[in-house]
């Protein structure tokens, strides 16, 4: 179907039940959430755990039964209190204000990237000349982690992306990433720099948590934004209408970025499990039971967001769920946000007969990936 709505049977689910049974394919009985209410509900909640191992995989061809535990490091599988630390050592690294101070390197940063584009030929693939680019020089120079090496890290973090991955390539990726920031940390503590992993080097980490954490927000600040913004480009492309306005009033760029994390969602998928028997939505979620989150179909309910199917720039799509919600909501949602806010109008501004170069329907989608997007866009520039 529409390489940016959710299946539709998800569609006729949220309506008939927004919290239903789920079976997983390990057999496990389980929950899943279609409901925007619902899913916000779940995410603000305590009683629902983020630890991989406590929970079931959604998604066929994982891994049988629960998960193995988040590696050192990884906030996104950890509850309180070791996530709180994390989080309380990152959060002020985040914060708003930081985030714009960077909007005038982001920008240097774009600008260069349109630069080279134009120089290099009448077409392009926007994810390697554009969507990857912007946010990996951001992350590393934000983290203090080489440009140079990216094709290294690059290659470990889409291992540990893809769904298909066997369990032994997950393992030699996040082998291959911690060793890799482990000797990158190593470095900093023997010649301090001034960046994000050498200052958090005075702090009371030890060297394999500055090493995970650090794999954890690279990997992090890589692959989401990259991909909103090559799906993000696919889908102005797609809505002529969307990308003339968004080019006309660059003011449209903060809720344009809203709109398109809540209505491509490629973060689709999160899960939880409950640690007691807590009543949603009229079911009873029994303890130990995994709940799976459909942020894609939650974005699309009508009740929150009305005619979610459309994309239309100038929404208000406060409260869409692509960035999560509750104390696991996306550290760097304000990063992306002004990687995403400088970089598309920028974009649509600097070629504006910009265009797809192949049909639509040719452009290759990650849909074995736990972060959806495209593998390539080729477009045209002229």
């Amino acid at each position: 179907g529409c390489p940016f709505d959710p299946p539709r049977e998800l569609a006729g689910l949220r309506e008939r039940h927004p919290v239903s049974r789920m079976t997983y394919p390990d057999g496990h009985e389980g929950w899943l959430v279609t409901g925007y209410g619902p899913a916000r509900e779940v995410l603000a909640d305590s009683r629902f755990s983020s630890r991989y191992e406590l929970m079931h995989f959604p998604i066929p061809g994982g891994p049988e039964g629960t998960l193995p535990p988040a590696p050192v490091g990884d906030m996104t599988g950890m509850d309180a209190p070791g996530h709180t630390r994390y989080r309380r050592l990152l959060a002020g690294r985040f914060t708003v204000r930081r985030m714009r101070l960077l909007t005038a390197r982001v920008e240097e940063i774009t600008a260069e990237r349109l630069e080279d584009m134009a120089h290099g030929g009448a077409e392009a693939d926007l994810v390697t000349a554009f969507a990857q680019p912007i946010p990996a020089l951001v992350i590393c120079e934000l983290l203090g982690v080489p440009f140079a090496d990216r094709d290294t890290f690059q290659r470990l973090v889409h291992t540990l992306m893809s769904l298909d991955a066997s369990p032994e390539d997950r393992f030699d990726a996040v082998a291959g990433l911690q060793q890799y920031m482990l000797d990158l940390v190593r470095a900093k503590q023997a010649a301090p720099t001034d960046d994000l992993l050498g200052d958090l080097t005075a702090s009371d980490l030890t060297e394999e948590e500055l090493a995970g954490l650090g794999g954890f927000l690279l990997g992090a600040g890589l692959d989401t934004t990259a991909n909103m913004l090559a799906h993000g480009t696919f889908a102005l492309l797609a809505h002529p209408e969307q990308l003339a306005a968004l080019r006309a009033d660059p003011g449209l760029a903060d809720s344009a970025v809203e709109e398109l994390m809540r209505y491509l969602s490629v973060a689709h998928t999160m899960v939880r499990v409950a640690l007691e028997d807590i009543e949603l939505d009229g079911c009873t979620i029994k303890a130990g039971e995994s709940v799976t989150l459909s942020v894609e179909a939650a974005n699309r309910d009508p009740e929150r967001f009305p005619d979610p199917d459309t994309l239309d720039i100038r929404r208000k799509a406060t409260g869409q769920l692509g960035f999560g919600h509750g104390v696991h909501q996306c550290l760097g949602a304000q990063l992306a946000r002004v990687e995403m806010r400088v970089a598309l109008p920028a974009l649509v501004s600097r070629f504006p007969a910009l265009r797809l170069a192949v049909p639509a329907a040719d452009v290759p989608l990650r849909t074995g990936m736990n972060i959806y997007g495209v593998h390539r866009l080729p477009v045209a520039l002229v």
